[in-house]
Protein backbone atom coordinates (compact mmCIF):
# COMPACT_ATOMS: atom_id res chain seq x y z
CA UNK A 1 0.00 0.00 0.00
CA UNK A 2 1.24 3.49 -0.87
CA UNK A 3 1.54 6.11 1.85
CA UNK A 4 -1.11 8.36 0.30
CA UNK A 5 -3.55 5.43 0.01
CA UNK A 6 -2.95 4.58 3.66
CA UNK A 7 -4.05 8.04 4.84
CA UNK A 8 -7.15 7.97 2.67
CA UNK A 9 -8.16 4.52 3.92
CA UNK A 10 -7.81 5.60 7.55
CA UNK A 11 -9.85 8.76 6.89
CA UNK A 12 -12.73 6.75 5.47
CA UNK A 13 -12.61 4.20 8.29
CA UNK A 14 -11.18 1.34 6.26
CA UNK A 15 -8.92 -0.02 8.98
CA UNK A 16 -7.35 -3.46 9.02
CA UNK A 17 -6.05 -5.59 11.89
CA UNK A 18 -2.39 -5.55 10.80
CA UNK A 19 -0.04 -2.80 9.66
CA UNK A 20 3.70 -2.67 9.15
CA UNK A 21 4.72 0.99 8.77
CA UNK A 22 8.31 1.44 7.68
CA UNK A 23 10.74 3.63 5.77
CA UNK A 24 13.59 6.09 6.07
CA UNK A 25 11.31 8.99 7.08
CA UNK A 26 10.76 8.22 10.76
CA UNK A 27 8.55 11.27 11.31
CA UNK A 28 6.00 10.07 8.74
CA UNK A 29 6.10 6.53 10.16
CA UNK A 30 5.37 7.83 13.66
CA UNK A 31 2.64 10.14 12.40
CA UNK A 32 0.96 7.30 10.53
CA UNK A 33 0.93 5.20 13.71
CA UNK A 34 -0.61 8.12 15.60
CA UNK A 35 -3.27 8.47 12.90
CA UNK A 36 -4.36 4.86 13.50
CA UNK A 37 -4.30 5.26 17.27
CA UNK A 38 -6.28 8.52 17.24
CA UNK A 39 -8.89 6.94 14.99
CA UNK A 40 -9.38 3.82 17.10
CA UNK A 41 -8.70 4.58 20.77
CA UNK A 42 -9.81 7.79 22.54
CA UNK A 43 -7.12 9.31 24.74
CA UNK A 44 -9.10 8.58 27.92
CA UNK A 45 -9.19 4.85 27.08
CA UNK A 46 -5.54 4.29 26.28
CA UNK A 47 -4.58 3.08 29.73
CA UNK A 48 -6.84 0.10 29.03
CA UNK A 49 -6.53 -0.41 25.27
CA UNK A 50 -3.02 0.54 24.17
CA UNK A 51 0.06 -1.68 24.49
CA UNK A 52 3.48 -0.49 23.36
CA UNK A 53 6.42 -2.84 22.84
CA UNK A 54 9.94 -2.45 21.43
CA UNK A 55 11.38 -4.96 19.01
CA UNK A 56 14.79 -5.02 20.65
CA UNK A 57 13.27 -5.66 24.10
CA UNK A 58 10.16 -7.79 23.56
CA UNK A 59 9.34 -11.31 22.46
CA UNK A 60 6.87 -12.47 19.86
CA UNK A 61 5.02 -14.33 22.61
CA UNK A 62 4.36 -11.11 24.58
CA UNK A 63 3.17 -9.26 21.48
CA UNK A 64 0.87 -12.08 20.38
CA UNK A 65 -0.63 -12.42 23.88
CA UNK A 66 -1.41 -8.70 24.09
CA UNK A 67 -2.91 -8.75 20.60
CA UNK A 68 -5.25 -11.57 21.53
CA UNK A 69 -6.56 -9.69 24.57
CA UNK A 70 -10.04 -8.26 24.09
CA UNK A 71 -10.43 -4.48 24.39
CA UNK A 72 -11.94 -3.06 27.58
CA UNK A 73 -15.03 -0.84 27.29
CA UNK A 74 -14.19 -0.12 23.64
CA UNK A 75 -14.34 -1.62 20.15
CA UNK A 76 -10.60 -1.71 19.51
CA UNK A 77 -7.31 -2.45 21.18
CA UNK A 78 -4.14 -1.05 19.55
CA UNK A 79 -0.81 -2.82 19.98
CA UNK A 80 2.25 -0.92 18.73
CA UNK A 81 5.64 -2.54 18.19
CA UNK A 82 8.32 0.13 17.79
CA UNK A 83 11.76 -0.73 16.37
CA UNK A 84 10.00 -3.73 14.84
CA UNK A 85 12.87 -4.28 12.40
CA UNK A 86 14.90 -5.35 15.46
CA UNK A 87 12.59 -8.24 16.34
CA UNK A 88 14.55 -11.48 16.51
CA UNK A 89 14.04 -14.26 13.97
CA UNK A 90 12.52 -16.36 16.75
CA UNK A 91 10.01 -13.62 17.60
CA UNK A 92 8.97 -13.24 13.98
CA UNK A 93 8.52 -16.99 13.71
CA UNK A 94 6.39 -16.98 16.88
CA UNK A 95 4.18 -14.21 15.46
CA UNK A 96 3.36 -16.06 12.21
CA UNK A 97 0.35 -17.97 13.62
CA UNK A 98 -1.10 -14.69 14.88
CA UNK A 99 -0.71 -12.80 11.59
CA UNK A 100 -2.34 -15.75 9.82
CA UNK A 101 -5.42 -15.34 12.03
CA UNK A 102 -5.40 -11.86 13.65
CA UNK A 103 -7.94 -10.75 16.24
CA UNK A 104 -10.68 -8.67 14.60
CA UNK A 105 -10.81 -6.31 17.60
CA UNK A 106 -7.07 -5.55 17.70
CA UNK A 107 -5.01 -3.37 15.39
CA UNK A 108 -1.42 -4.58 15.61
CA UNK A 109 0.92 -1.90 14.24
CA UNK A 110 4.63 -2.55 13.61
CA UNK A 111 6.93 0.47 13.15
CA UNK A 112 10.41 0.12 11.69
CA UNK A 113 12.93 1.41 9.21
CA UNK A 114 13.50 -1.60 6.96
CA UNK A 115 11.77 -4.85 6.10
CA UNK A 116 13.06 -8.03 4.48
CA UNK A 117 10.11 -9.25 2.46
CA UNK A 118 11.92 -12.50 1.65
CA UNK A 119 11.20 -13.73 5.18
CA UNK A 120 8.25 -16.03 5.73
CA UNK A 121 6.78 -13.63 8.30
CA UNK A 122 6.26 -10.97 5.62
CA UNK A 123 4.91 -13.37 3.00
CA UNK A 124 2.26 -14.39 5.54
CA UNK A 125 1.76 -10.84 6.82
CA UNK A 126 0.85 -9.51 3.38
CA UNK A 127 -2.08 -11.96 3.11
CA UNK A 128 -3.99 -10.28 5.97
CA UNK A 129 -2.01 -7.10 6.68
CA UNK A 130 -0.85 -3.93 4.97
CA UNK A 131 2.78 -2.97 4.39
CA UNK A 132 3.18 0.80 4.03
CA UNK A 133 6.47 2.48 3.13
CA UNK A 134 7.21 6.11 4.02
CA UNK A 135 10.13 7.47 2.04
CA UNK A 136 12.09 10.63 2.73
CA UNK A 137 10.56 13.51 0.79
CA UNK A 138 12.34 14.89 -2.24
CA UNK A 139 13.20 18.57 -2.13
CA UNK A 140 10.40 19.48 -4.55
CA UNK A 141 7.91 17.79 -2.21
CA UNK A 142 8.78 19.85 0.88
CA UNK A 143 6.86 23.00 0.01
CA UNK A 144 3.67 21.12 -1.03
CA UNK A 145 3.99 19.18 2.23
CA UNK A 146 4.18 22.45 4.17
CA UNK A 147 1.20 23.90 2.31
CA UNK A 148 -0.85 20.86 3.31
CA UNK A 149 0.31 21.23 6.91
CA UNK A 150 -0.66 24.91 6.86
CA UNK A 151 -4.10 24.00 5.49
CA UNK A 152 -4.52 21.63 8.44
CA UNK A 153 -4.12 24.72 10.66
CA UNK A 154 -6.60 26.63 8.49
CA UNK A 155 -3.87 28.80 6.94
CA UNK A 156 -2.45 29.55 3.52
CA UNK A 157 1.35 29.54 3.39
CA UNK A 158 2.95 32.12 1.11
CA UNK A 159 5.52 30.58 -1.29
CA UNK A 160 8.34 32.83 -0.04
CA UNK A 161 7.49 31.91 3.56
CA UNK A 162 7.55 28.19 2.68
CA UNK A 163 10.92 28.59 1.01
CA UNK A 164 12.33 30.48 3.98
CA UNK A 165 11.20 27.73 6.33
CA UNK A 166 12.80 25.04 4.16
CA UNK A 167 15.99 27.10 3.94
CA UNK A 168 16.11 27.23 7.73
CA UNK A 169 15.18 23.64 8.53
CA UNK A 170 16.24 21.64 5.46
CA UNK A 171 14.33 18.38 5.02
CA UNK A 172 13.90 17.73 8.75
CA UNK A 173 10.13 17.16 8.80
CA UNK A 174 9.91 17.16 12.60
CA UNK A 175 11.53 20.60 12.74
CA UNK A 176 9.49 21.91 9.78
CA UNK A 177 6.18 20.85 11.32
CA UNK A 178 7.14 22.18 14.74
CA UNK A 179 8.11 25.61 13.41
CA UNK A 180 5.05 25.78 11.14
CA UNK A 181 2.75 25.00 14.06
CA UNK A 182 4.28 27.82 16.10
CA UNK A 183 3.97 30.16 13.13
CA UNK A 184 0.30 29.30 12.64
CA UNK A 185 -0.35 30.23 16.27
CA UNK A 186 1.56 33.48 15.79
CA UNK A 187 -0.55 34.36 12.75
CA UNK A 188 -3.64 34.27 14.97
CA UNK A 189 -6.86 35.01 13.10
CA UNK A 190 -5.12 35.89 9.86
CA UNK A 191 -5.61 33.25 7.17
CA UNK A 192 -2.14 33.68 5.62
CA UNK A 193 1.33 32.89 6.96
CA UNK A 194 3.92 35.23 5.45
CA UNK A 195 7.65 35.92 5.68
CA UNK A 196 7.24 38.20 8.67
CA UNK A 197 5.53 35.40 10.61
CA UNK A 198 8.38 32.97 9.94
CA UNK A 199 10.98 35.54 10.97
CA UNK A 200 9.03 36.40 14.12
CA UNK A 201 8.74 32.80 15.30
CA UNK A 202 12.12 31.39 14.32
CA UNK A 203 14.55 33.41 16.43
CA UNK A 204 15.95 36.41 14.60
CA UNK A 205 19.49 35.37 15.49
CA UNK A 206 18.96 31.96 13.97
CA UNK A 207 17.34 33.30 10.79
CA UNK A 208 20.14 35.77 10.23
CA UNK A 209 22.93 33.31 11.11
CA UNK A 210 21.68 30.43 8.96
CA UNK A 211 21.19 32.68 5.96
CA UNK A 212 24.46 34.46 6.52
CA UNK A 213 26.31 31.15 6.76
CA UNK A 214 24.86 29.89 3.48
CA UNK A 215 25.34 33.23 1.74
CA UNK A 216 28.87 33.77 3.03
CA UNK A 217 29.84 30.39 1.60
CA UNK A 218 28.21 31.29 -1.69
CA UNK A 219 30.24 34.50 -1.65
CA UNK A 220 33.42 32.61 -0.61
CA UNK A 221 33.81 34.85 2.43
CA UNK A 222 35.60 32.50 4.84
CA UNK A 223 35.97 34.90 7.80
CA UNK A 224 32.25 35.66 7.79
CA UNK A 225 31.36 31.98 7.27
CA UNK A 226 33.43 30.89 10.28
CA UNK A 227 31.87 33.58 12.50
CA UNK A 228 28.38 32.42 11.49
CA UNK A 229 29.30 28.77 12.03
CA UNK A 230 30.64 29.35 15.54
CA UNK A 231 27.59 31.45 16.46
CA UNK A 232 25.22 28.70 15.31
CA UNK A 233 27.11 25.90 17.04
CA UNK A 234 27.36 28.03 20.17
CA UNK A 235 23.56 28.39 20.13
CA UNK A 236 23.23 24.61 20.02
CA UNK A 237 22.39 24.07 16.34
CA UNK A 238 22.87 20.45 15.27
CA UNK A 239 25.78 19.99 12.80
CA UNK A 240 23.71 17.60 10.64
CA UNK A 241 20.92 20.18 10.36
CA UNK A 242 23.44 22.80 9.24
CA UNK A 243 24.79 20.34 6.67
CA UNK A 244 21.26 19.73 5.35
CA UNK A 245 20.68 23.48 4.97
CA UNK A 246 24.02 24.00 3.19
CA UNK A 247 23.40 21.03 0.89
CA UNK A 248 20.09 22.47 -0.23
CA UNK A 249 21.64 25.92 -0.79
CA UNK A 250 24.42 24.50 -2.94
CA UNK A 251 22.02 22.31 -4.94
CA UNK A 252 20.30 25.53 -5.95
CA UNK A 253 23.63 27.18 -6.76
CA UNK A 254 24.67 24.21 -8.91
CA UNK A 255 21.42 24.13 -10.88
CA UNK A 256 21.48 27.88 -11.42
CA UNK A 257 25.12 27.73 -12.55
CA UNK A 258 24.25 25.07 -15.14
CA UNK A 259 21.37 27.16 -16.47
CA UNK A 260 23.56 30.27 -16.68
CA UNK A 261 26.12 28.32 -18.70
CA UNK A 262 23.32 27.20 -21.01
CA UNK A 263 22.40 30.88 -21.56
CA UNK A 264 19.01 30.48 -19.90
CA UNK A 265 17.23 33.86 -19.53
CA UNK A 266 17.30 35.01 -15.92
CA UNK A 267 13.53 35.41 -15.80
CA UNK A 268 13.12 31.67 -16.50
CA UNK A 269 15.70 30.39 -14.01
CA UNK A 270 13.59 30.90 -10.91
CA UNK A 271 10.66 28.96 -12.36
CA UNK A 272 12.85 26.06 -13.49
CA UNK A 273 14.76 25.71 -10.22
CA UNK A 274 11.79 26.58 -8.03
CA UNK A 275 13.41 29.60 -6.35
CA UNK A 276 11.15 32.41 -5.20
CA UNK A 277 12.03 35.78 -6.80
CA UNK A 278 12.70 37.11 -3.29
CA UNK A 279 15.84 34.93 -3.14
CA UNK A 280 16.78 34.54 -6.82
CA UNK A 281 19.22 37.39 -7.45
CA UNK A 282 21.38 36.42 -4.49
CA UNK A 283 21.62 32.81 -5.69
CA UNK A 284 22.55 33.95 -9.20
CA UNK A 285 25.38 36.13 -7.86
CA UNK A 286 26.72 33.27 -5.78
CA UNK A 287 26.45 30.76 -8.65
CA UNK A 288 28.92 32.88 -10.62
CA UNK A 289 31.55 32.18 -7.93
CA UNK A 290 31.59 28.44 -8.62
CA UNK A 291 32.36 26.39 -11.72
CA UNK A 292 30.33 23.24 -12.34
CA UNK A 293 33.31 20.88 -11.74
CA UNK A 294 33.98 22.70 -8.47
CA UNK A 295 30.37 22.19 -7.39
CA UNK A 296 30.69 18.45 -7.99
CA UNK A 297 33.60 18.51 -5.57
CA UNK A 298 31.47 20.43 -3.05
CA UNK A 299 29.02 17.55 -2.86
CA UNK A 300 31.80 15.01 -2.47
CA UNK A 301 32.92 17.03 0.55
CA UNK A 302 29.36 17.14 1.90
CA UNK A 303 29.00 13.38 1.48
CA UNK A 304 32.25 12.71 3.35
CA UNK A 305 31.28 15.21 6.04
CA UNK A 306 27.93 13.46 6.51
CA UNK A 307 29.69 10.12 7.00
CA UNK A 308 32.19 11.63 9.45
CA UNK A 309 29.50 13.37 11.51
CA UNK A 310 27.39 10.23 11.75
CA UNK A 311 30.30 7.94 12.58
CA UNK A 312 32.00 10.21 15.11
CA UNK A 313 34.99 10.64 12.83
CA UNK A 314 36.20 13.83 14.50
CA UNK A 315 35.00 16.91 16.36
CA UNK A 316 31.98 18.35 14.47
CA UNK A 317 33.21 21.95 14.70
CA UNK A 318 36.61 21.06 13.22
CA UNK A 319 35.06 18.92 10.48
CA UNK A 320 32.73 21.75 9.49
CA UNK A 321 35.52 24.35 9.59
CA UNK A 322 37.64 22.26 7.22
CA UNK A 323 34.82 21.96 4.68
CA UNK A 324 34.04 25.67 4.91
CA UNK A 325 37.66 26.59 4.24
CA UNK A 326 37.76 24.24 1.23
CA UNK A 327 34.55 25.74 -0.17
CA UNK A 328 35.85 29.30 0.18
CA UNK A 329 39.17 28.61 -1.55
CA UNK A 330 39.32 31.45 -4.07
CA UNK A 331 42.23 29.87 -5.90
CA UNK A 332 39.70 27.62 -7.66
CA UNK A 333 38.57 29.27 -10.87
CA UNK A 334 34.94 29.87 -11.76
CA UNK A 335 35.44 28.97 -15.38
Amino acid sequence: MKAEDFSKSIDRGDIGPLYFLYGDESYLVARAAKLVLDRLVPSNMRDFNLNVYYGNESSGEEIAAASQTLPMFAEWRVVQVKNADKLSAASLEMLIPYVQDPSPSTCLVFLGEKVDQRKKFFSEFKKKGRLVEFRRLYENQLQPFLRNEAAFHGKRLQPAAAELLVNLCGNNLQELVSQLGKTALHAGNRDTIDLADIKAVVSETRVDSVFELANSLGEKNISKALRNLHALLGDGEAPLLLLAVLSRHFRQIWRVRELLENKMPVQNIGKIVGINPYFLQGIIRQAKNYAVPELKGVFEKFFNLDLALKSGGGKPALLLEKVLMDLCDKSRGTG
